[in-house]
């Protein structure tokens, strides 16, 4: 991943700038002692932070200004114009800032400046000791959350991934294409823990919780007492139908770093695979693979590929992306047999393959919270602040079902941002901040050269409306309900993504304008 000083371009800021060259609102990327500089007018006020995005190294100067913070034009991380400080995910860390001086009807960046502490804001009921049970996005959000709002107590995560947390999306795109390398996915350093007084018990899975005595067992026995609770537990794949599968079929799931390695090692040897499901995992499984060079078919029972999530036209122009690039679809079918070297389907047809992917959707890993008697409705019900039914319970991630301040009805949502954000928000409400969990949820996927950004949540809609050219792939793909845009996907418009996700929260703050 690129750092924020890589590859400075643009003017010289030290030199000055005309004030009438950047408008209230706008920005401007330059370059100050070798480094790449974001210089930015909001309110009548100038900032400049670092020019590229922490978690991969986009360009902030194709991002949006919203009030005194600018936010990513690719995965809409959010960062202070004030501080530099990484506001929200997907940043991995706060950007370096400079100081500026008006004069002359210019404004100059003068030099770097020192680096803003963050001032502890910890509630009125900070708990003794918070448990973390599940180390992915939500609880390695919450846990770096908890330690820069300033809490001091014990923090113990449980999580059976002993490679947690990584940059998970990776794992189904570049990193599983060959084109990343592995040392970009982990999301902390290795020292993190131990700098930060973190206590990760991986490898390990909790076996029972008992909210009555405020603690968990786990898997060996061992018994750890909490505070607060936060349940980031997931989601599993779910599995083809063992009489299915012959004995010794080579059968893949994708979920975890290690599943993705174990992928990669298959398609070292091998020419065919067969991928089922055309959910978005499987499909960027299959664009990885021929990325790879393998021969891909993609079998599942739909008539297009994500029709119930994109709607027809979206869904024609993915199926047509895939084609184009080799992929093979056989629609309106599952697989009757999976064999060592081949592929049964349910038409008799026929498919030679050294290996199968299933990316047939997952389920919610809901189990330790129906025996604790939480409850539960197609998911973990949790308030707006995501608590659960049970005090000093809360949930963040694939798992959590919560009040939707947009359209008034519960939702839940399996998106690794949304996951990010949900334990930033947990933390929060564990130290007694009362902060409502608002957040538009948010997801991008990668299909060869179309990048497809998602903003909103529409598990239906009324209509759908087409600003632009599908087929060109330059389109804004509005799902409307009840007279609202309830989601939009945009396709290389990577600001209008970004307006349109700003204009979703202000209508959460007001639902009834």
């Amino acid at each position: 991943m690129s750092s924020d000083s890589d590859s400075p371009s643009g003017p010289d800021l030290r030199l000055g700038t005309s004030i009438s060259q950047i408008p209230d609102g706008g920005s401007l990327a330059g370059q100050v002692d070798g480094g790449a500089v974001l210089l930015a007018r909001s309110g009548g006020e100038w900032f400049a932070i670092g020019a590229t995005c922490s978690h991969y190294g986009a360009p902030l100067a194709d991002g949006l200004i919203v009030g005194d913070t600018v936010r990513c034009p690719w995965h809409h991380a959010c960062f202070s114009l004030r501080t530099g400080q990484a506001l929200r995910p997907p940043a991995l860390r706060d950007l370096d800032r400079w100081t500026v001086e008006e004069r002359g009807g210019k404004v100059y960046v003068t030099g770097k400046a020192p680096a803003v502490t963050r001032r502890p804001r910890l509630g009125s009921r900070a708990p003794e000791s918070v448990a973390i049970v599940g180390g992915g996005a939500a609880g390695d959000g919450a846990a770096e959350t908890l330690r820069s709002e300033g809490y001091v107590g014990p923090i113990a995560i449980v999580d059976p991934d002993e490679s947690a947390p990584y940059d998970r999306p990776n794992c189904s795109k570049d990193y599983l294409a060959g084109n990343a390398p592995e040392e970009w996915l982990p999301l902390r350093s290795p020292e993190y823990d131990r700098d930060e007084g973190i206590t990760r018990i991986a490898g390990r899975r909790v076996a029972e919780l008992r909210p009555k005595q405020r603690e968990v067992v786990l898997d060996d026995g061992r018994t750890l007492r909490y505070g607060s609770l936060l349940l980031a537990t997931g989601a599993t794949p779910i599995r083809v139908p063992p009489d299915t599968v012959q004995k010794g079929a080579p059968v893949y799931y994708l979920r975890t770093l290690a599943d993705s390695r174990a992928i990669i090692a298959a398609a070292v040897q091998a020419r065919r695979a067969v991928v089922l499901g055309t959910s978005f995992i499987g499909l960027e499984v299959a664009a990885a693979l021929r990325a790879r060079g393998l021969e891909v078919h993609v079998v599942a029972p739909d008539a297009r590929p994500l029709e119930r999530v994109l709607g027809p036209q979206l869904g024609d122009l993915v199926r047509r992306t895939h084609e184009e690039h080799g992929v093979t679809f056989h629609f309106g079918q599952k697989a009757r047999e999976i064999g060592a070297r081949h592929v049964v389907l349910e038409s008799g047809i026929r498919l030679q393959s050294d290996f199968v992917v299933a990316g047939i959707g997952v389920r919610p890993n809901l189990d330790l919270a129906e025996a604790a008697g939480l409850e539960l409705e197609r998911g973990l019900t949790v308030n707006r602040f995501l608590e659960t039914s049970a005090p000093g319970i809360y949930a963040a991630g694939d798992i959590a079902r919560w009040p939707d301040a947009r359209s008034g009805e519960r939702i839940r949502v399996e998106h690794w941002v949304v996951a990010q954000r949900q334990g930033q928000t947990a933390a929060r409400n564990i130290l007694g901040l009362a902060q409502p969990f608002d957040a538009v949820p948010f997801f991008w996927s990668l299909h060869y050269d179309v990048g497809i950004t998602y903003a909103g949540h529409a598990e239906r809609w009324d209509a759908i409306e087409v600003d632009g050219d599908i087929g060109a792939k330059e389109c804004t793909v509005r799902y409307m309900r009840g007279g609202r845009t309830a989601a939009a996907v945009t396709i290389n418009r990577d600001l209008e993504n970004l307006r349109i996700e700003a204009g979703m929260e202000r209508e959460a703050l007001h639902p009834s304008s």
